[in-house]
């Protein structure tokens, strides 16, 4: 593989350059901003779990700052393994508490993870105009099903999730269309995939946060 091989997948990148995203390099900061937030309203509160979770936004962040200066297969991977890692440990903690399962079925659950996107992503791929992004749907669908699964037994964390999955259906929404629009629109939509991603991260967050504080009250 070669992990200096230039990608050019986003209407802002007209050329290999360092600044050629600005747009799409800056408002990666949304992330950082997000995290911050997130760590004043978690630290002391003796959910370990959730400051993870913070520093994985927080990483979020800079994977992402990288692959839009650079727009190159190692800064590819550098900005979606903290989004696939943010998923794992986020799921882990909701089955571990709010499921209340231990951590030996907590993590067997999550692992499921790996196989349901292995069978939804093709499924999602079918849907016109949805392109890459489809990759990104299963999860929206996975946080809706956590609060169907969770309206009677915790009402309030099951209202969050789907708070959580409405806005980042918007999110992939704005990304799916960066490339349609692109004619009329020179700097895309992506940016705005940043911004919904960082607030709707730094929002499950704060419902996670919020159900770990009732359960320990």
């Amino acid at each position: 593989m070669d992990w200096t091989h230039e990608i050019d997948g986003y209407c802002e990148r007209l050329s290999p350059a360092y600044w050629a995203e600005p747009i799409n390099a800056v408002t990666n900061a949304a992330f950082l901003i997000a995290a911050f937030v997130m760590w004043r309203r978690v630290r002391g509160q003796g959910a370990p779990l959730a400051m993870v979770l913070v520093a994985i936004l927080a990483m979020i962040g800079i994977g992402s700052y990288l692959f839009h200066t650079h727009a190159q297969v190692w800064a590819a991977v550098a900005d979606t393994t903290p989004i696939l890692l943010f998923i794992l440990v986020y799921i882990y903690a909701v089955n571990r508490d709010v499921w209340g399962l231990s951590p030996r079925y907590a993590l067997g659950l999550t692992a499921l993870f790996i196989p349901y996107a292995a069978l939804t992503i093709p499924l999602f791929q079918l849907v016109p105009g949805l392109g890459d992004s489809s990759a990104y749907a299963p999860v929206p669908l996975l946080i809706l099903i956590y609060a169907f699964l969770l309206r009677r037994t915790a009402p309030d964390t099951a209202r969050g999730l789907a708070v959580g999955a409405c806005i980042l259906i918007v999110s992939i929404t704005f990304r799916a269309l960066d490339g349609p629009i692109c004619g009329y629109l020179s700097m895309g939509t992506h940016f705005m995939w940043h911004i919904l991603n960082a607030i709707m991260l730094g929002w499950m967050i704060e419902v996670y946060r919020r159900a770990v504080r009732t359960e320990s009250a």
